[in-house]
C-alpha cells in the first residue's frame, strides 16, 4: 500500500495515509460531478466510499461524465463508478446504491462526510436536512454553463442561504464540471486528513466576457 500511495505519503506522511483508510464518505450523484469525484477520490486511499444514484447512463451524459463511454447507455451510474474505483485501487471498499438520496439516508449508514454531486436544489435541501440531523458536514457543488459554486457546509444551512425551487439547468461545458469536482475533492481530502478547511464560505467561480476566471467568496449565515 505504501508504494501505491508514495507521492501522497510524501505530502502528508504514513500515519495520515493509514488514518485515511478509516474514513467513510458518501457521494450523492454519480453523473458529472460524481464521475469526476470518483476519479479524484477513488484512488486516494479513503477506506469506504458509497456511490448513490438511481439514474442510468444516457447518450447525452457521456461528453461531460468522464466515467462513462459509448455503450454504457442504460447502465446504472453508481454501479459503473463503483467498478471504476475498484479497478483503479484495491485499497477502498466501494458500495453502489441504486436509489435516490432519501432512500439511501434511511439505511442508517455512518459516514464522515457527504459530498453533493446532484443537479437540483430539492436534493440538496434533503442532503442539508439529513446532514444537520446526524451532525455531519457536507460539501455542496453545482455547475451551469461556464460557472460553478462550492461550499464546505458545517454550521451554516443550505436552505437558509438558497431559495429552493425546481429549475431546469442551462447547458454545461465539460471542463467546468471537472474543475468544480476537483475543488470539492480537495476540500474533502483536507478535511479527512485533518488539514485546515475554510468552512461555510461559498466560492463562486465564473469566466467573464474576456475569458478571465473570477472567484468570489461569500460567508453563509449560521443555521
Amino acid at each position: 500500500m505504501m508504494k501505491y500511495f508514495h507521492r501522497q505519503i510524501q505530502l502528508w506522511g504514513e500515519e495520515t495515509q493509514i488514518n485515511l483508510q478509516t474514513k467513510k464518505i458518501a457521494i450523492i450523484g454519480s453523473g458529472g460531478l460524481g464521475s469526476s469525484l470518483a476519479f479524484a477520490l477513488g484512488a486516494s486511499g479513503i477506506g469506504e466510499i458509497h456511490m448513490v444514484d438511481f439514474d442510468d447512463v444516457s447518450l447525452h451524459n457521456i461528453h461531460r461524465q468522464i466515467a462513462f463511454k459509448v455503450g454504457d447507455e442504460g447502465k446504472n451510474k453508481a454501479k459503473i463508478n463503483a467498478k471504476l474505483i475498484e479497478d483503479r485501487s484495491p485499497f477502498v471498499k466501494v458500495t453502489a446504491h441504486e436509489c435516490d438520496f432519501l432512500e439511501w439516508s434511511k439505511k442508517g449508514i455512518e459516514v464522515d462526510l457527504i459530498i453533493d454531486a446532484t443537479d437540483n436544489l430539492l436534493a440538496r435541501r434533503d442532503i442539508n436536512t439529513y446532514a444537520k440531523s446526524i451532525d455531519k458536514p457536507w460539501i455542496y457543488g453545482s455547475v451551469e454553463a461556464f460557472h460553478g459554486q462550492v461550499c464546505f457546509i458545517d454550521e451554516s444551512s443550505f436552505t437558509d442561504a438558497f431559495k429552493i425551487i425546481e429549475k431546469t439547468p442551462a447547458g454545461i461545458a465539460a471542463p467546468i464540471v471537472m474543475h468544480i469536482a476537483s475543488l470539492q475533492a480537495n476540500l474533502a481530502l483536507r478535511f479527512l486528513t485533518g488539514l485546515s478547511v475554510k468552512r461555510d464560505i461559498l466560492y463562486y467561480l465564473f469566466f467573464n466576457e474576456d475569458g478571465e476566471l473570477i472567484t468570489q467568496k461569500f460567508t453563509l449565515p449560521k443555521a
